[in-house]
């Protein structure tokens, strides 16, 4: 067990990583995921026909930001965790969920001021890897 717990904190930090955003606009307008490691809505690589189930939805109600994510929790494959970073790569919530739980949602606290910023949710499947949404709040 704590070797699933080290290796979801490295994989939290390694996302914060990936993350963080790049201060040059050039760099900016050219910069993309790797594809086949991180999958979006606009490259979901590999897993094209999983990604209505896999992508984090988000939505913000009574100072909240909820994930969810629309998959099947099952002994054999389920959502392990969610994430919410802001645009710094500072993590603002993370819940990993257990493969008896009914349904892989997650509930932050909306952070202060943080009305227009860019935030990053992510989900992870334990098999259709790493999946991102951003989101302006």
């Amino acid at each position: 067990m704590n070797s699933r717990r080290k290796f979801m904190a490295m994989s939290a930090a390694a996302t914060a990583a990936i993350l963080m955003p790049v201060t040059n606009a050039a760099a900016e307008k050219s910069r993309r995921y790797p594809s086949n490691i991180i999958y979006t809505q606009k490259d979901p690589g590999v897993w094209s026909k999983k990604a209505a189930t896999h992508l984090p939805q988000v939505e913000v109600k009574n100072g909240k930001v909820i994930i969810s994510t629309l998959h099947p929790m099952t002994k054999e494959h389920y959502i392990v965790r969610h994430t919410l970073v802001d645009a710094d790569g500072n993590v603002i919530g993370a819940k990993t969920f257990a493969n008896t739980d009914e349904k892989a949602v997650s509930r932050f606290a909306l952070p202060a001021g943080s009305k227009g910023k860019k935030f990053f949710a992510t989900s992870f499947c334990n098999k259709h890897d790493f999946w991102v949404t951003p989101v302006t709040l």
